[in-house]
Order: C-alpha cells, then sequence, then structure tokens
C-alpha cells in the first residue's frame, strides 16, 4: 500500500515551477484564503502537489494538482486528489475547473455542472473568473472516492 501524506507548503519556487511545467494556472496562487500541500511518499520525496481554496462557508475549489513527471501514470494522482479532498471541511461542496481532464475525476466520483449550477462564491474566484477559457468544465464531487 503507498504511503503518501499531504504537507502544507508555502507558494515557492517548486511549487510554481511544477505547475507552471504542468501547464496548470500559477497567476493567483496567493491569498490567504488558499492552502496548498505537497505530497510526499514514505521516504519524504515529493510525489506531486494540490491546493485547495475556501469559497465561504461551504464550498471549496479544487487547483493545482500535479504530480511530477517521474511519479506518472503509477495510480498517485487519484491519491492525491482524495488526500486532498480530506482537507476540505465535511460539509463543504467540492469543485474544481479543469481544461482536458474531466474524464480523470470523473471516475473518482465529480460531475460536470453548468455554470448556472455552481455557487457564485466559486464563480467569483479569480481562477473562475478571469484566468480559465470559458470552455473549461466545472465539476462538482457528487459521491465520495471509493
Amino acid at each position: 500500500m503507498r504511503q503518501l501524506r499531504l504537507e502544507p507548503v508555502p507558494v515557492s519556487d517548486n511549487l510554481r515551477a511544477a505547475l507552471t511545467a504542468a501547464g496548470l494556472l500559477v497567476d493567483d496562487l496567493d491569498g490567504s484564503d488558499r492552502d496548498y500541500f505537497v505530497c510526499v511518499d514514505a521516504e519524504g520525496r515529493a510525489i506531486g502537489y494540490s491546493g485547495i481554496e475556501a469559497c465561504g462557508d461551504d464550498s471549496v475549489l479544487l487547483r493545482s494538482l500535479v504530480i511530477l513527471p517521474a511519479h506518472r501514470s503509477r495510480g498517485h494522482g487519484r491519491h492525491l486528489v482524495e488526500l486532498t479532498i480530506e482537507k476540505a471541511p465535511p460539509s463543504a461542496d467540492v469543485y474544481l475547473a479543469t481544461a482536458n481532464t474531466a474524464s480523470f475525476f470523473e471516475h473518482i466520483g465529480f460531475a460536470s455542472v453548468e455554470r448556472d449550477e455552481v455557487p457564485s462564491a466559486i464563480l467569483a474566484t479569480r481562477q473562475l473568473s478571469e484566468l480559465c477559457p470559458a470552455s473549461a468544465t466545472i465539476m462538482k464531487l457528487s459521491k465520495p472516492p471509493t
């Protein structure tokens, strides 16, 4: 069994470099409503990064999910998502936006939602209001990962 864990991490050059290399947004990383994590294995090696942005009292936005290239295609992505979801308040609705990985997230328990079904606090994030293309798929966790 994989022994992966998340550790809090500040916005850093390593985080920015990993996200940039994966083609993910870095223009809005700073903010007191965001927490970032490094995913490490049992030996303490960095496997990837993730983030979560609080959006009011009842919603969070998953963001900045990336597995480092040397660790891809080993099932770590799913585990990273699951560990990051655990960081959200238990009663919070969990959302994300993706340009090209919707099918990956569907297998974890997310479902696409129309913009008019998304809380205004999520839509007001800089990620969704300015940075993500209008064609990005917005998804909501519809069932806990199994």
